[in-house]
């Protein structure tokens, strides 16, 4: 089992910036990705960015030169680096990490982190 504590959300302005942190505990044996993704009020969940094990990012094209993804070592806390906050990003941001293989693996959710984006 993995669990996933997410912190940093809260109000911000337009044109402002948020750190968001995703703490891992539990086992973290076989983990090999872990991501952001977010839920807007009555919108599906979409993936916002993602990291692999040999640093490997991809993000959404929405947030592509805005946010950055980071992790430490040994998968115990990933970031969103967010700027340039755009009310279009207000969300319940949640952190998911991927245990297995590709092809064959579990997904893990943190209970999600509101940002709002408002003047």
């Amino acid at each position: 089992q993995v669990q996933l504590v997410e912190s940093g959300g809260g109000l911000v302005q337009p044109g402002g910036s948020l750190r968001l942190s995703c703490a891992a505990s539990g086992s973290r044996v076989s983990i090999f990705a872990m991501a952001w993704y977010r839920q807007a009020p009555g919108k599906e969940r979409d993936l916002v960015a993602s990291i692999s094990g040999n640093g490997a990012t991809n993000y959404a094209n929405s947030v592509k030169g805005r946010f950055t993804i980071s992790r430490d070592n040994g998968w115990n806390t990933v970031y969103l680096q967010m700027n340039s906050l755009e009310p279009e990003d207000t969300a319940v941001y949640y952190c998911n990490a991927k245990k297995g293989y590709y092809g064959s693996y579990v997904n893990y959710w943190g209970k999600g982190t509101l940002v709002t984006v408002s003047s």
